[in-house]
């Protein structure tokens, strides 16, 4: 069972920052495109769906890194999950609402991709905002513009100073210069990130993507 393991404020080196953006209150976000042409002819190759591989990605770069994972005690301390599981949305083209979904993460690319494929299927025809519940908290987000391109985009998260993990926005591919490229947008929480660790989360999704061999 996952754990949400306190941080030790003694030995963090962040410390000092997480109690300054914990007094004044910042999030910020970026937004880049992300080359994906390998991986697009990749999964194209294999078989694979896009959207369940590109939550793959975003998944597993998360689970590296302890800032993407954080999340407070009942006490306002900082806290770590030892995994994170993301959340997305599926689109109800009927009434043009959508559902959020909840798919444990995996090592393992395609039983990822597999489970993801299963549990859209299931919960197709449920247009519930949560058919699954609600209640965890090891989890972060994302979601998905599939229809449109973007080079900015802002989330607003009224009275969300306690929310600490990442809120992912992925859009819809467009051609650059012969390349494929994906809209991306991440939005963090200063307390928990910062600059540094969010161009280290872009360079380690790129690298994903431009080396896809993980798709089998």
């Amino acid at each position: 069972m996952d754990r949400l393991r306190p941080i030790d404020l003694d030995q963090w080196p962040r410390a000092e920052h997480f109690a300054h953006y914990r007094r004044e209150p910042c999030a910020w976000e970026m937004t880049v495109d992300v080359d994906v042409t390998a991986f697009v002819d990749a999964a194209r190759a294999a078989g694979a769906k896009t959207y369940p591989s590109q939550i793959w990605v975003l998944a597993t770069v998360v689970n590296r890194h302890d800032e993407f994972r954080m999340q407070l005690t009942e006490d306002g301390d900082p806290a770590v999950w030892d995994v994170v599981h993301p959340t997305f949305t599926v689109f109800h083209p009927d009434t043009e609402t959508f559902s959020v979904l909840v798919v444990e993460y995996d090592p393992d690319a395609r039983a990822f991709h597999d489970a993801v494929v299963a549990t859209t299927e299931r919960y197709r025809d449920d247009h519930r905002l949560f058919p699954q519940g609600t209640g965890r908290t090891d989890l972060f987000d994302v979601s998905t513009l599939p229809r449109t391109s973007f080079t900015g985009f802002a989330l607003h998260l009224t009275g969300a100073e306690d929310h600490l993990a990442p809120v992912i926005t992925l859009g819809r591919y467009r051609q650059v210069d012969g390349c494929t490229v994906m809209p991306m947008a991440l939005r963090i929480n200063h307390a928990a990130v910062d600059g540094f660790h969010a161009s280290r989360f872009v360079t380690e999704v790129e690298e994903l993507f431009a080396d896809p061999s993980w798709l089998g």
